[in-house]
């Protein structure tokens, strides 16, 4: 009896370990070291795929951490810096921002002028410019140019007590104009289209506002606030450039001719070729197409 007892025991042991040996090999599967071993793989892997994702000099800026943008400091409506706080605002403000926070980044602004945007870019100390930047076929030789944000049109800023009112009445005048612009040609071209100079000896191409001295002069300025003082002063009889610039500058005292001309259309500059370049030119697709600019250019007051 206590044999059979003994015998029945010993069984139940060797079931219960066979029992417990058969869970272990079927957990042990379960419990491989394979997908952990893995998983550095797929780590690597996918940050490689994140990183090829942009183009190197768009990677660059998202490693930074800061997207760098020339601006305008003094245009009401498109890049206008507080002189109290700082802040930035204006339209190009805000697609600066939004092409930051597309790429997660930080964004950086230095102002520049006409005259040193395009050395800034060159440089590399700004990524892109939104300053007002009109497209030509010039300069799209050297810099690429977005599908046009905003269109615009070149006039006049006089001081009402001038008397000046027309094209005509510029005739002999001298004229303030921003280093580096296309102000200058713009106004002579639209003046001879108007019949008020003769076209001998202007051409496009060649044509240089500081030996300009047919029927009309020009004194170049760096910046748009020199201009203006220049205007009040009465070294120049006239203000030229983008109406949206002038509004700044229009006052109690001073009118627009009642000419407009040389349609002058905006877009976003970068570097010849860049992959820069393709992402500004698909955001600003996009948001022409889905209606963002319409919103910005109604929010800024520069319909």
């Amino acid at each position: 009896m206590k044999l059979r007892k003994l015998t029945a025991l010993l069984l139940s042991v060797l079931m219960t370990a066979a029992l417990f040996a058969g869970c272990g090999a079927s957990e042990t599967p379960v419990a491989t070291a394979a997908p952990t071993a893995a998983a550095p793989e797929t780590v690597a892997e996918t940050a490689a795929e994140t990183a090829a994702a942009y183009p190197e000099d768009v990677q660059a800026i998202v490693d930074r951490g800061v997207l760098r943008v020339g601006v305008k400091n003094a245009v009401l409506g498109f890049g206008f810096q507080d002189e109290l706080t700082g802040e930035y605002s204006g339209m190009e403000i805000s697609l600066a921002q939004k092409i930051a926070e597309y790429l997660g980044v930080d964004v950086e602004f230095t102002a520049v002028t006409a005259a040193t945007r395009t050395e800034l870019l060159d440089s590399g100390d700004i990524d892109c410019v939104l300053a007002t930047f009109t497209i030509t076929e010039e300069r799209k030789k050297s810099w690429d140019f977005t599908t046009p944000y905003y269109t615009d049109y070149v006039t006049v800023l006089v001081e009402n007590e001038s008397g000046i009112t027309t094209l005509a009445d510029l005739v002999d005048k001298k004229v303030g104009v921003s280093s580096g612009s296309t102000s200058a040609k713009a106004l002579v071209k639209a003046m001879i289209e108007a019949g008020v100079l003769p076209a001998d000896g202007f051409d496009e191409e060649t044509f240089d506002p500081a030996t300009w001295t047919a029927g009309i002069s020009f004194a170049q300025y760096d910046d748009y606030p020199t201009i203006s003082t220049a205007l009040s002063a009465g070294e120049v009889d006239a203000f030229c450039v983008d109406k949206s610039i002038l509004a700044v500058y229009n006052t109690d005292s001073r009118s627009y001719i009642e000419d407009k001309f040389a349609p002058q259309e905006y877009g976003i500059a970068t570097t010849k070729d860049s992959g820069m370049s393709a992402l500004c030119e698909e955001l600003i697709t996009t948001w022409l197409e889905d209606g963002t600019i319409d919103a910005l250019i109604a929010e800024n007051g520069i319909a």
